[in-house]
């Protein structure tokens, strides 16, 4: 399985742009952990990478497995966001950073 499901090239590369975004974020800070989220008809299924620093991010994922499989890969720790919530760190770190970029 994939991460992403099979679509038209733009979509793919899309796909793809969003795996190597997640891959450097991992990658580049400390303490990461992969947060799950549940499949919405609005934004499909999505994973945020946290930093010990509270820092994350969110990109779209094709199925829960393809997050699964991707914080595996990364060799991180993986929750599902609908069950334990998003560290507090990570509102502490957006409610700093609100309105800054």
């Amino acid at each position: 399985m994939g991460l992403f499901r099979r679509g038209s090239r733009a979509q793919r590369d899309e796909a793809g742009a969003a795996v190597e975004h997640l891959k450097e974020f991992a990658r580049s800070r400390r303490g990461v952990e992969a947060y799950l989220e549940p499949t919405t008809t609005v934004s499909g299924t999505t994973i945020v990478l946290v930093a010990d620093t509270g820092e994350w991010t969110r990109r779209r994922v094709a199925d829960p497995g393809a997050g699964r499989a991707l914080a595996r890969k990364l060799g991180i720790p993986l929750y599902e966001a609908g069950i334990v919530g998003y560290p507090q760190r990570m509102r502490e770190w957006t409610q700093k950073n609100r309105g800054t970029g």
